[in-house]
């Protein structure tokens, strides 16, 4: 597999390359917020969860491309939010939760093994249930079965190209219990936003000026280590790393400041910092990408410029890039779509089809036998 950045701007490869279609899936993320919100109005969400009253805690549970929805909820709630939200990535509830707490169960096949067994011990442990998710799936029987709130979201495809299908109606339950503020306009701008995102980076426009295919350019033949700025840019900086493992099949390392400064910086003394300009073919070196927001701590402004200070210094290369929008679900979606088109312009890049994941159903099918 080569890296041959003139295929970005073919657009016979780039359709030929992608035959399951992931880029327009991308493309497709403007309809899904407004699909999203639509099916969670459909389905009463707000109104059902207000029967409850407010939890003690939300814990959403999740696996894959379908957990990174409780991180942007967590993100998008803040540090104002007056109680706990845990994402969780796991088969077990942790055992202080109880029937208290909200527990949110989301998958996008709505068959993940991990997220069922969370939704039946919520179940069984009298926890408030809502779960997000395909249509007629083992997680709508479970939640249908309990009377609890389900939103089936018409999924396609995978469960990562549907992200802003299955992480939009956990925002919408959230404002209902006044944990965010988000109204059908919030949304309607999210979406725009992302259509802009869209245009922006369409395969048709070409490399110089596109900045999915420009920063997929920056990441290509490197190691990506990419770090974020406040706690929305580092679900960013985390959605990006897991795109370029499962789109492009590519390695890369996340983190957040302030605590990259206290590990992953150091690695701008190790042996992938090292250049060697006489070597025949260039090798695979450490890039910094630093993914910024407009609302950083003080201290971490001045720690992120010195970091990229440190790592200009020592040669390494830096990309960095910044949140646009005004609410910190606006901010969070213009750089998760930037770097899902990245993630697939570099799999493009090298001739990799960026939709299946065959290590993963290679997995499953040794754990199922």
């Amino acid at each position: 597999m080569t890296w041959e950045p003139e295929r970005l701007d073919d657009q016979r490869h780039l359709s030929e390359a992608d035959p399951a279609g992931m880029l327009p899936a991308v493309a497709a993320s403007a309809a899904h917020v407004r699909t999203g919100y639509r099916t969670a109005v459909e389905a009463e969400v707000v109104g059902r969860l207000a029967g409850h009253g407010r939890p003690r805690a939300i814990v959403v549970a999740g696996v894959g491309g379908s957990a990174i929805a409780g991180d942007i909820l967590a993100a998008v709630a803040g540090n104002g939010a007056p109680l706990p939200i845990l994402p969780l990535r796991s088969y077990q509830l942790p055992g202080w939760v109880g029937a208290a707490d909200l527990v949110i169960a989301v998958s996008g096949s709505g068959a993940a093994e991990e997220t069922l067994s969370v939704a039946t011990q919520a179940v069984r442990r009298g926890c408030t249930l809502l779960g997000v998710g395909a249509p007629g799936s083992p997680l709508e029987a479970i939640a249908t079965q309990a009377s609890a709130t389900y939103v089936p979201v018409p999924v396609t495809g995978q469960s990562r190209a549907n992200l802003w299908l299955l992480a939009t109606p956990l925002i919408v339950a959230a404002a209902g219990l006044r944990l965010v503020q988000a109204d059908a306009e919030l949304f309607e701008r999210v979406a725009k936003a992302l259509e802009d995102m869209a245009h922006r980076c369409r395969p048709s426009s070409e490399s110089f000026i596109n900045p999915g295919k420009s920063l997929a350019m920056d990441l290509a033949e490197s190691v990506p280590m990419i770090w974020g700025s406040s706690a929305l840019a580092s679900v960013a900086a985390y959605r990006l790393a897991c795109q370029l493992n499962t789109n492009a099949k590519y390695p890369a390392v996340h983190g957040e400041l302030p605590e990259v400064d206290h590990n992953q910086i150091v690695a701008f003394d190790g042996p992938l910092a090292e250049r060697d300009i006489f070597a025949d073919t260039a090798g695979r070196t450490l890039r910094l990408v630093v993914l910024r927001d407009v609302e950083e701590h003080p201290q971490v402004t001045r720690r992120r410029e010195a970091s990229v200070r440190l790592a200009t210094d020592r040669d390494v290369p830096v990309t960095e890039l910044t949140a646009e929008g005004v609410h910190p679900l606006e901010r969070m979606a213009t750089l998760i779509a930037l770097g899902d088109y990245a993630s697939t312009y570099l799999a493009l890049g090298y001739a990799i089809d960026p939709t299946p994941v065959s290590a993963i159903t290679e997995l499953k099918a040794r754990i199922s036998q």
